[in-house]
């Protein structure tokens, strides 16, 4: 199951479980779409890994399987590729 983390890694925007604008790699390190796209250049800067749009949990599993609280943020990381 998905963290669904709640902040971008880059700028540490918030990124709620419904949010449209959250991009994830296959490790679900978490950007926002400007960052992601801008900045990033759609890959992960920790793995190399393509940055794709978060899958949002249905409502209804957020109350039985919560989104992540831990924000991670890794600014020196942005723009720089493994």
């Amino acid at each position: 199951m998905l963290q669904l983390r709640p902040n971008c890694e880059c700028c540490d925007m918030d990124l709620p479980p419904e949010s449209s604008d959250a991009r994830i790699c296959s490790f679900e390190c978490t950007f926002c779409r400007s960052c992601a796209e801008t900045v990033l250049h759609s890959r992960c800067p920790n793995c190399g890994g393509e940055l794709v749009a978060r899958p949002r949990r249905p409502l209804v599993k957020l109350a039985e399987y919560p989104a992540s609280k831990e924000r991670v943020l890794s600014p020196n990381r942005c723009g720089q590729l493994s």
